[in-house]
């Protein structure tokens, strides 16, 4: 399979399906292929053998069945995570063996959790093998697209995940320009030593804490203000700059797509009830540099929904796609595929 291959606009299977199985379960990207997803997403962090799993944080309590182990409870601890003293069971502080004992839950309490305990949490090199059985039985290119989560962290403890990444995808042949493969961080400076090593897409994530409600700017506040990189170096910009001409310029120096989140496309005033002020030039500023732009993160849920689609998140991805977006990361295949 061919990066080339997928459809435009691209739709990505953000930890699988999570509008209706537990986020990054084997069960959930099945459900996401079956439906016709293009990409699945596994976040990738690392347990304390150094081996890739897949969850969305590098601590697990909101996601799995952990608390439910009384042989775990002595690993409930305090790291300093980008900043912030963060109490949490972290992954680091497990083997694979031990996290395969555990059980993925639904982490929203608003959503389907009859799911809850059913299933593993899986590696990264599960995905990858799913990805490849699943392209040839449905005979079409099903790309995966790894977030490195919180680069610099996992670096402190030494259990860099950048390596292993690569290692493993050169074991699955995946380790080249027209891999069907995205490598997505928050960071900045890991993004720029992987364009160094490897010819895989690469792809620079924009977080922002909130929308303001009276502007529809985005707000920037700690952790999510900037790369955390930045933090640790003392660049004063926030992910915001890198939304400019500037700094979208600089982006692709290193990388080949900027993914933000979606409320600097689509300013809002607020989710539940906004207006739309103006379309942001990002997408046509980074189609002039040469970057494709994947927003995050499409919910169906109605109270994420802004009032002027009543109910019908269909149009939210209809609105995108109207502005030219290469491709969207969303929870909910269901509503995603058919929109296309």
């Amino acid at each position: 399979g061919s990066i080339k291959s997928l459809k435009h606009p691209t739709i990505v299977g953000h930890r699988g399906a999570p509008g209706y199985l537990p986020d990054h379960t084997i069960a959930g990207y099945t459900l996401a292929i079956q439906v016709g997803v293009d990409v699945i997403e596994p976040d990738l962090v690392s347990t304390k053998d150094g081996v890739l799993v897949v969850r969305h944080e590098p601590y697990i309590d909101g996601t799995t069945n952990v608390a439910d182990h009384p042989e775990f409870a002595d690993r409930l601890t305090n790291k300093t995570l980008d900043g912030i003293v963060t109490e949490g069971y972290f992954v680091s502080d497990f083997t694979l063996e031990e996290i395969k004992t555990l059980r993925a839950v639904q982490p929203l309490p608003e959503r389907n959790q009859s799911y809850n305990g059913l299933y593993e949490i899986p590696t990264f090199e599960e995905v990858i093998q799913l990805a490849q059985s699943k392209s040839a039985e449905y005979n079409r290119t099903i790309a995966i697209y790894p977030e490195v989560k919180h680069s610099s962290f996992h670096k402190a403890l030494g259990l860099p995940i950048e390596n292993t990444l690569l290692e493993l995808l050169t074991k699955y042949g995946w380790n080249h320009a027209d891999a069907p493969v995205f490598i997505q961080s928050f960071e900045t400076q890991n993004l720029r030593d992987l364009n160094e090593l490897t010819n895989v897409t690469l792809v620079q994530l924009l977080d922002g804490y909130d929308s303001d409600p009276l502007t529809g700017e985005v707000i920037f506040q700690a952790p999510s203000d900037r790369p955390y990189d930045w933090t640790l170096t003392n660049r004063t910009d926030y992910f915001g700059y890198l939304t400019t001409p500037e700094g979208l310029a600089e982006v692709a120096t290193y990388a080949d797509v900027v993914s933000p989140w979606k409320r600097y496309l689509l300013k809002a005033v607020s989710d539940a009830d906004y207006t739309i002020f103006e379309y942001p030039n990002v997408i046509e500023d980074a189609h002039a540099v040469g970057l494709q732009v994947h927003a995050w993160t499409m919910r169906d849920e109605n109270y994420r929904l802004a009032v002027n689609y009543s109910g019908n998140a269909t149009l939210e991805y209809l609105e995108l796609f109207d502005m030219g977006i290469d491709g969207l990361f969303t929870d909910n295949c269901k509503t995603a595929v058919p929109a296309r």
